[in-house]
């Protein structure tokens, strides 16, 4: 992307999403509070219910706006047939530059051990990650959402700190927060497969401007009280059940080569569910091999020719391993 281009601010777009969650919280089961001067906050899934389909909006907040997210009974795995689906006619704003999981978010002043990845249409407001100068995007807003994969509200000193890097008031800040183990918060994690083949191609050095669409999906993860085993779930949804399209300007060449470095079977670690992998690294994950976060299985069509190319493969046994 250049700077001198015109891209759609994901901030206007992805503000009224964000309203109308707030506005249907009692309906969605979410919780939602404001301190004079503070930030509003929106439990979906800690101390609130929440809901799947709380879960299925969030995701939409988290694209900036550019994508679509339905669920519908139909997708890879036969046995889990209740699918995640995601789609954007523009994936590498929606999904880099939104909806990843790239903002390292810190209690370092305080002692509460707050720590979250913060997604959505903030981090691109504040645009503290490198990823945006390869973007070459920048956005603006008086207002603007976070969405955190946590237990609980951020502390005083992270409201502080993307109030200072993003230039918006904190009271004009809205931080929308759900675990792993709820609702809301498993189904916002399986609906980042698309997510995780744009970051995938990014990594092994595929041109960004050439991706035009892309859709992705993958079974619906049931949630699970304990965090290892939820987490393990989401990304087994991904890694063994997911299944991604990407539409590219590219040679019949580059197509090809992209469908084979994208799935999760080019990792080392591949082959059993997650939660086994993380436990095998006692739990830290940078020594979990970094390839094995890619969908299952990809399909890459060249606009420029119309040939398709596969790779990868749909791994339902280890699906219901996890899921079971």
């Amino acid at each position: 992307m250049s700077a001198s281009q015109s891209y759609p601010s994901i901030n206007a777009l992805s503000g009224p999403l964000v309203e109308r969650l707030v506005a249907d919280a009692a309906t969605l089961r979410l919780s939602v509070s404001q301190a004079a001067g503070g930030p509003r906050m929106v439990d979906a899934g800690a101390q609130a219910r929440g809901s799947i389909e709380a879960g299925r909006r969030i995701a939409e907040i988290c694209l900036g706006g550019l994508g679509t997210v339905t669920i519908a009974p139909s997708g890879p795995i036969a046995s889990w047939p209740y699918s995640v689906t995601v789609h954007s006619a523009d994936p590498v704003l929606a999904c880099l530059g939104s909806q990843y999981a790239g903002w390292s978010l810190a209690d370092e002043t305080g002692d509460s051990g707050f720590f979250a990845l913060g997604s959505g249409p903030g981090r691109a407001v504040a645009a503290v990650e490198d990823l945006y100068q390869e973007l070459g995007f920048r956005d603006s807003a008086t207002k603007t959402a976070l969405v955190l994969e946590a237990a609980g509200g951020p502390p005083e000193s992270v409201v502080a700190k993307v109030a200072e890097a993003s230039g918006v008031k904190p009271e004009d800040l809205t931080f929308i927060f759900a675990p792993t183990q709820s609702l809301a918060g498993s189904t916002q994690v399986v609906a980042r497969v698309l997510e995780v083949a744009l970051h995938k191609a990014h990594t092994v050095g595929f041109d960004l401007h050439a991706i035009v669409d892309g859709i992705g999906s993958a079974p619906l993860s049931p949630p699970h009280p304990d965090f290892i085993k939820a987490m393990g779930r989401t990304n087994d949804a991904i890694i063994y059940g997911g299944r991604v399209q990407l539409f590219v300007d590219a040679d019949d060449a580059d197509a090809k080569q992209l469908a084979e470095q994208l799935p999760s079977t080019t990792s080392s670690d591949h082959g059993a569910p997650f939660a086994e992998i993380f436990a095998r690294v006692n739990g830290d994950f940078y020594k979990i091999d970094g390839a094995l976060f890619s969908p299952a299985e990809a399909i890459v069509t060249s606009v420029r020719s119309g040939a398709t190319y596969r790779g990868g493969r749909l791994e339902p046994t280890l699906v219901d391993a996890s899921f079971a």
